[in-house]
Parts: structure tokens; C-alpha cells; sequence
């Protein structure tokens, strides 16, 4: 009721308030004037008035002075009344028309602040960070789409171009020897097996990117799982010429996490360290801890570093630092991004750094909570 008053006051010009107190005032001594006859009335007919103006009689400078007081401000209430119904009226109409020009531009909403409207306001200013948000989550999601048809249809088109090319020279019969049928063979079947990997990795980033997605809950023993990661790969490694070292630094190095989806992000960097950091003798992964994290380095030696221009959007979908998109030189470009997803899903984190001779990958995974 205070804050009212004190707002309605804030809206009247200084004049307006003198004004209203002196027509408040002279009111209040014309209405004196009027009810004094009947005071008289009263005390010449009513036994009780006259014995209670009798007992008044002793402090009538002070009932005068009160008498008028009250009048005055009896008459301030009702002008208050009537400037309060001005005063809502005025910002219900400027809200009103603030709202319907909603669609056209932003309205700043610093104008309400200190008034009742305030909440009013904060609200309505929700409303336009709420609407603009929608938006621009709209237009992302558009371009998302869009750029994902642009992308897919390019890394399609390759493959199936050469399947298709092959495939025909067979069906032609266009070979010399059997030797030449094998080898269109073999590289069809090369291009349908990438064909097929790039469309799991389609299928599996765009999961990945469904916030709704549940993950298993499990303790998992990281140690074990790399291990087992690095066997299944040994074949590789050696060929790349390469040797696997684990550096443990943990006492009890158990994520809670999805099983399959770890071993695919762990499985994904090894790759990746093999295909970019066979010019480098080790493979090395680390395990760390801290309080609340597990963290595990996977690092490669290889003399060509990741530029620093693209270190920032590495995880990002498409993208290679192997501009050309050529599948002899790189992946389907979702390799890191589903790896990303993954982790994040896992309320985890995932950077890399890279100079020349070092390249690390660093994941940071929630430690089983202690009981």
C-alpha cells in the first residue's frame, strides 16, 4: 500500500500535488462551514450532543484543528482514488500497446521498474527471451538439418558413385581376367563397408544428439576396459609400428557409465592416435585422478600436429582438418563428435591439445561414488 502511494505520487507533477493539498484544504473548511448549523441544530435539540460538545468545549482548539485535518484528508483520498485509476489506466495502455508490438521489435521493459508493473514486466521480458530463444533454436536446428543433407549427400555420393561404377563394369562384363573381377570386387565391397560405417556414424551422432537418450548406469574399471581395447588392436599397432604403454596413477580407476558407448569412444581415439601418430613410436594412455574425476590422456607422438585454427572446432560434426573429405585420409568426420556426445552425456569432459611431436586427448569421467 506504501509503495502504491509513493508510485502514484512519483506519476503527479509537483504542481498537481499543491493543487490537489490547497482544494483538499478549502473543501474541508467549506464543508466546516456547512455542518456547523447543523452542530448547533443538534446541541439545541439532543440532550446527549449538547453534554458531549459541553465536555469538547475544553479542548476545542484541538477538535477544530483535528476536525479539519481529518476533513483534509478524507478529501486527499479521494483525489488519490481518482489519480491511482489514471495512473493504472496509463500503464495498462502502455503495456497493452508494448505487447502488441511484441512481434516487431524488442521493448525495453526499464520503464516499469519501480512501479506495481514491475513483475508485470520481468514477466513479459521473459516471454520475448523465451520466444527469441525458440527462435534461434529453430533456425539452429534448421541449419543443422540443412547442413547435415549437404554433408550426408557428399560423403554418399562418393561411395556410391564407385560402387555403382564398379558394379557395372561387372555387369558388363568389362574385365579382362578373373584377377581384374576379384579387385572390382573387392573394392565394392571396400566401399559398401564404408558406406555402411558412415551410415551407423549418421545414425549414431544424431541418437547421440537427442537429449532424451538414457545411458546405463554400471561400475566400470577403466584400466581393464583399455587394456582389452589395446589387444583388440594390437594387430594394428604393430603394423603401424607403433608400441601401447599405460602410465596408472590411480587407486581405484572405476567410472560409473554405458559400457558399449565408452568402450566406442576409447576404441575411436586409439584409432585415431594409430591412423595420425604412426610417424611416432608410442601410444601412450594415462590415467590421473582428482577428487571427483578419473581423467585418462591418450597421446601420440606424431610429427604433424593439429593446427591451432582447428583445434577449437574439432569436435564438431563434418568437420576434418583433412580438408579434401577424402576417405583414404581421414574418417566420416563424426568419429570425435559422437565421441564428444558421449562423454557429455556421461557428464563428462573431453579436450584435446596438440604441437608438434604431442598430440593428447584428454577425457575427464564422475569416479564411483564411495559408500
Amino acid at each position: 500500500m506504501k509503495n502504491n502511494i509513493i508510485n502514484v505520487i512519483r506519476f503527479l507533477p509537483k504542481w498537481k500535488i499543491l493543487m490537489y493539498a490547497l482544494v483538499s484544504f478549502l473543501l474541508a473548511v467549506v464543508t466546516g462551514a456547512v455542518l456547523m448549523p447543523g452542530l448547533s441544530y443538534l446541541e439545541d435539540n439532543s440532550r446527549f450532543f449538547e453534554s458531549v460538545l459541553f465536555l469538547l468545549s475544553y479542548f476545542s482548539a484541538l477538535i477544530i484543528i483535528l476536525f479539519y485535518v481529518l476533513l483534509t484528508f478524507l478529501y486527499l483520498i479521494l483525489f488519490y482514488q481518482y489519480e491511482r485509476k489514471r495512473y493504472l489506466a496509463f500503464f495498462i495502455k502502455k503495456i497493452t500497446k508494448d505487447v502488441q508490438q511484441l512481434a516487431e521489435k524488442h521493448i525495453p521493459t526499464e520503464r516499469f521498474v519501480g512501479t506495481e508493473f514491475e513483475e508485470l514486466s520481468k514477466g513479459i521480458q521473459e516471454i520475448i527471451d523465451r520466444s527469441n530463444q525458440a527462435i534461434e533454436e529453430v533456425q539452429q536446428t534448421e541449419q543443422f538439418k540443412n547442413e547435415l543433407v549437404t554433408n550426408v549427400a557428399h560423403d554418399l555420393r562418393s561411395p556410391l558413385t564407385s560402387i555403382l561404377g564398379y558394379l557395372e563394369l561387372i555387369n558388363n562384363d568389362r574385365y579382362r581376367d578373373e584377377v581384374e573381377l576379384r579387385y572390382y570386387v573387392q573394392v565394392a565391397h571396400d566401399k559398401a563397408i564404408g558406406l555402411h560405417t558412415l551410415i551407423h556414424d549418421i545414425f549414431e551422432y544424431t541418437y547421440m544428439q537427442n537429449q532424451q537418450v538414457k545411458i546405463q548406469q554400471d561400475p566400470i574399471h577403466i584400466e581393464e576396459m583399455l587394456n582389452q581395447l589395446a589387444v583388440q588392436s594390437r594387430v594394428q599397432i604393430e603394423e603401424a609400428g607403433m608400441e601401447y604403454r599405460l602410465f596408472y596413477f590411480v587407486s581405484n580407476p572405476i567410472v560409473v557409465g554405458d559400457g558399449g558407448k565408452l568402450a566406442r569412444v576409447f576404441e575411436n581415439l586409439i584409432q585415431n592416435a594409430i591412423r595420425y601418430g604412426s610417424d611416432g613410436k608410442y601410444l601412450d594412455i594415462k590415467l590421473h585422478e582428482t577428487e571427483r574425476m578419473i581423467e585418462i590422456e591418450i597421446i601420440n607422438y606424431g610429427l604433424q600436429a593439429i593446427p591451432p585454427m582447428d583445434l577449437p572446432r574439432i569436435f564438431e560434426r563434418f568437420y576434418r582438418v583433412e580438408k579434401s573429405r577424402s576417405h583414404f585420409t581421414g574418417g566420416s568426420g563424426l568419429g570425435l563428435a559422437i565421441t564428444k556426445s558421449i562423454i557429455e552425456l556421461h557428464g563428462g569432459e573431453i579436450d584435446v591439445m596438440s604441437i608438434p611431436g604431442r598430440t593428447a586427448f584428454t577425457i575427464r569421467l564422475l569416479k564411483e561414488a564411495v559408500s
